[in-house]
C-alpha cells in the first residue's frame, strides 16, 4: 500500500461522521495497524489533512473546526507524552525541552 493508495481509500471518509477505527481501516487497506499509522504519519508530515481520534476514526477533514479539533487532539497528546518523559527523569517540563532557568532573586 502507498500513500496515494490509502488517500484513495480515505476519500470515502471525508468528514467526522464518516470516520474510520484504525483496525477497519487497516483491514480494508489489507495492512497491519503499525503500517496503517506510519502510512499516515508520512502523509501528515506532507501536509495532508488526515484527521483522527480514538472516539471518530480517521478521516479527511471537510471544514476548518474539524482540522483544528484533530490538531488539539495531536497537541495535547503530545504534550502528555512530554509530562511523562519529564516526569521520568525527574526534570521539569522546560529543563526537558531545553528552556533556560532563570534564577529567581
Amino acid at each position: 500500500m502507498t500513500g496515494a493508495e490509502l488517500l484513495n481509500v480515505l476519500a470515502r471518509h471525508q468528514g467526522r461522521e464518516r470516520g474510520i477505527h484504525a483496525a477497519d481501516l487497516a483491514r480494508v487497506c489489507s495492512v497491519p495497524t503499525r503500517r496503517l499509522r506510519a502510512l499516515i504519519s508520512a502523509l501528515r508530515e506532507e501536509g495532508m489533512a488526515i484527521c483522527g481520534t480514538p472516539e471518530t476514526g480517521y478521516y479527511l477533514a471537510t471544514t476548518p473546526d474539524e482540522l483544528r479539533e484533530s490538531c488539539k487532539f495531536l497537541h495535547e497528546r503530545a504534550m502528555k507524552s512530554l509530562v511523562l518523559a519529564s516526569r521520568m527523569q525527574q526534570i521539569s517540563l522546560p529543563e526537558l525541552l531545553g528552556q533556560l532557568k532563570l534564577n529567581q532573586a
